[in-house]
């Protein structure tokens, strides 16, 4: 008989020969998931088959709370764990990551899975048929007719490839990005020698979910909203780095101008004492705009 795992809570069953536990949990880059053991184990020869089939949990990473880690992306692992439930996936209307989803299948050694994720593939063969160019870009109305033709060029660049301001001018599409950015500072008794900024925290973008791709390819931060469709609005973006002038060099590179400013502000004391430091609180938006 099989013994619990104490740090999964559920054995295996009297009759299973695996020293894991029927359900496991994964933490994949932050990600807590809840699956079964024999969905891990779905597609021999891959590498989680080989875990947790080749393996005992004694020679597995663990997080602080027991569970299987994985430094790999959390958030696209939700579709590796689809495809190993049924050997089946459906994607997300005008899914972005395409690329970056088939790597995460080379990684975890799901050659099938990689080979339908691949842009060289066939209609018949493909997982999707919509149109994906890159992590950045949306795909043009006229090209939804089919991937074979000329548009299917398209799906070959890479991320890295693809986010270069060399579009042709008919491609540019006209639209507005803001970008935000909150920030603090401290002015003591003497303003001139006493202020004391602080460093911008993040770095946050609205506007086009397709606009804000080809303007700051893998620089922006989709986490948060990783399934937005090219055409619709989001507000929930931010970027990798905290440089304004990094983001506006950018913006000006793809053809943007800054068309407005605002800007708000909070002031309070550190602490009771009027002769304290006066602690300003700030929340500034730049727009803009390409015609």
């Amino acid at each position: 008989m099989a013994l619990a795992d104490p740090e999964r809570g559920v054995s295996g069953g009297a009759d299973s020969p695996t020293p894991f536990a029927e359900i496991i949990e994964l933490n994949v880059g932050g990600q807590v998931y809840v699956t079964r053991h024999r969905t891990l184990v779905a597609v021999p020869d891959s590498l989680l088959w080989s875990m947790f089939s080749k393996k005992t949990p004694r020679e597995l990473a663990r997080d602080s709370k027991g569970r299987f880690f994985l430094d790999r992306d959390g958030f696209l692992f939700r579709y590796i764990l689809d495809y190993l439930r049924d050997l089946n996936l459906v994607l997300p209307d005008y899914f972005p990551e395409k690329s970056r989803l088939q790597r995460e299948a080379d990684f975890f050694q799901l050659r099938e899975l990689s080979k339908r994720l691949s842009p060289r593939v066939s209609k018949e063969n493909s997982i999707s048929e919509e149109l994906c160019h890159s992590d950045w870009d949306e795909a043009p109305a006229q090209g939804t007719a089919g991937n074979n033709g000329p548009g299917g060029a398209l799906l070959a660049p890479s991320p890295s490839q693809s986010a270069s301001p060399s579009l042709s001018q008919e491609n540019k599409k006209s639209g507005y990005i803001t970008v935000g950015y909150r920030g603090s500072y401290t002015i003591g008794r003497d303003i001139q020698t006493d202020a004391k900024f602080r460093r911008v925290a993040r770095i946050t973008v609205c506007g086009k979910t397709s606009l804000a791709k080809e303007v700051f390819g893998e620089t922006l931060n989709e986490s948060r909203d990783p399934d937005r469709p090219p055409e619709r609005y989001t507000s929930r973006y931010y970027l990798k780095y905290n440089f304004l002038e990094q983001a506006f060099d950018k913006l000006t590179e793809f053809g943007f101008r800054m068309v407005a400013c605002s800007s708000t502000g909070t002031c309070a004391y550190s602490s009771n004492e009027p002769s304290e430091d006066k602690i300003w609180t700030s929340y500034t938006e730049y727009v803009f705009c390409r015609d």
